[in-house]
């Protein structure tokens, strides 16, 4: 039978983020060592920056089903593409991703595409694929819990909770399955104290949450151990949901088992700075706290000095990333970088952009201050390294409470931008509460491990989604 001879063909499209490109590159190569063959689709632009920084193109160079293709986001080459421009580029790239899409999945192409991996945001990308009968999962990188709450969002308007009325922030959040008496207001995504009708993210969210029934599956990047009850609450919903995380493990494991030359994996847009790694080599065990606020987030030069003497007073040692992009509307970046440099010598180090699975892995790091992006929060888990949380955006916000109420496995600092907290914060994460943090991180972390290896639930879970994916094969062609 000609049939089963057929290597299924995967399109995954991610969202134009770093944090996305990261995830769904480990997603590809989970799909490549299975022998399916991805192609994977990039913007211009951060195709370009990824090339440029990170060591993509040999590392798949020994995958020969897999390649990358690229399209235009449609924005001039000097756009900022920072994160205050956030929906401008995800709708300029609409633009050019549906025509793009279209001719893709048309049957008329040289290597039909069996599915479509896409992030929930391009809600048009299920619309498509159902139009043209090519099954759609869409794989979304933030946190489970987020997750969940999305799918509520009807429910917490039609019961009125939403919008919120009066401006208590700290006032819990009902009408939310597993999460009772968890979440106050501050703690749901930026977006939820904003007018739904009105808000641009909003309308995204509602978009995506319409198609999720229409999509064949959903891919979740967490374990049933860490987030058991938000997942069973989404497949409450949408019963085909794929929990295959921490993806980094996942990958690393499925990379030792095919005695697969583990190179080091970066996927970073940034250029790393190795040196800090030099300068952790000569720091003393679990005596260094990591301080990165991501890929995405502006901080204003106040903010940057709150936690500068907060930093600098708790005595605790730093290592402290600062993109280049990073000061909010700041010209003299330059001049101010240095004199932070300088004033921090013998205590911090500062750098651009750290290899960060290797900082968070180093023996002499105990604990990561953190904007709670959920790759970062995964790999400080994976790690067994507790975490102080400041976040800004979407799922980091529900992440960061969880971190402090539910996993309790550090301390949410959310909306407080204050050198005295940032002090007593880092001292009592790395001195005073060290060993309990410590002991529930470390439990999750062998947690993770285990979820992963043969007979664990996401190594499982991802042989089913591979297996559905074969299976597809065969009905696209005998369709």
């Amino acid at each position: 039978d000609h049939q089963t001879s057929i290597t299924p063909h995967v399109l995954i499209f991610p969202l134009p983020l770093q944090s996305t490109i990261n995830s769904n590159l480990q997603l590809a190569e989970l799909l490549c060592l299975a022998g399916l063959r991805v192609t994977f689709l990039n913007t211009n632009h951060n195709q370009q920056r990824l090339v440029g920084n990170s060591n993509v193109e040999s590392r798949f160079e020994q995958y020969p089903g897999f390649r990358f293709l690229t399209i235009s986001d449609g924005l001039p080459d000097d756009h900022p593409r920072s994160v205050e421009q956030f929906g401008d580029i995800i709708s300029s790239l609409q633009t050019m991703a549906e025509p793009f899409l279209k001719q893709m999945l048309s049957a008329l192409v040289k290597e039909p595409v069996t599915c479509v991996i896409l992030d929930g945001l391009f809600y048009y990308g299920v619309d498509i694929g159902n139009e043209m009968g090519v099954p759609v999962i869409t794989f979304d990188t933030i946190s489970p819990s987020c997750f969940w709450i999305y799918l509520c969002l009807p429910k917490l308007i039609e019961a009125g909770v939403l919008p919120f009325k009066g401006n208590d922030l700290d006032a819990l959040v009902t009408h939310l399955p597993a999460m009772e008496g968890l979440l106050r207001r501050r703690d749901l995504p930026h977006f939820c104290l904003l007018d739904y009708k009105t808000d641009q993210n909003s309308a995204a969210v509602f978009k995506e949450i319409e198609r999720i029934p229409k999509a064949h599956g959903l891919i979740l990047n967490s374990f049933e151990e860490l987030d058991g009850p938000f997942l069973s609450s989404v497949r409450s919903y949408f019963p085909k949901t794929y929990a295959i995380g921490p993806l980094p493990l996942n990958l690393k494991t499925r990379l030792a088992a095919k005695a697969a030359p583990l190179l080091s994996s970066s996927n970073s847009m940034w250029e790393e700075d190795h040196t800090s790694i030099k300068w952790l080599d000569a720091q003393s065990k679990g005596s260094v706290i990591y301080v990165s606020f991501g890929s995405l987030a502006v901080v204003s030069r106040d903010e940057i000095m709150e936690f500068w003497h907060g930093l600098m007073n708790s005595k605790v040692k730093f290592l402290w990333v600062m993109r280049p992009n990073m000061l909010k509307g700041d010209v003299s970046h330059d001049q101010f970088m240095k004199e932070l440099v300088e004033g921090c010598k013998g205590i911090g180090y500062i750098a651009s952009w750290a290899p960060q699975k290797m900082v968070l892995a180093h023996p002499s790091v105990g604990g990561f201050l953190t904007h709670s992006g959920w790759n970062s929060t995964l790999e400080s888990i994976i790690e067994g390294k507790p975490m102080i949380c400041w976040p800004q955006y979407v799922d980091q916000r529900v992440t960061s409470r969880l971190v402090n109420e539910f996993w309790k496995i550090g301390l949410d600092m959310k909306d407080i931008c204050d050198r005295f907290v940032v002090e007593k914060m880092v001292k009592d994460l790395m001195e005073t509460k060290k060993d309990e943090y410590k002991k529930s991180v470390e439990k999750l972390s062998k947690l993770a491990k285990l979820s992963v290896q043969e007979g664990g639930l996401s190594y499982t879970n991802l042989d089913c989604l591979i297996n559905d994916i074969k299976g597809l094969t065969r009905t696209v062609e005998n369709g």
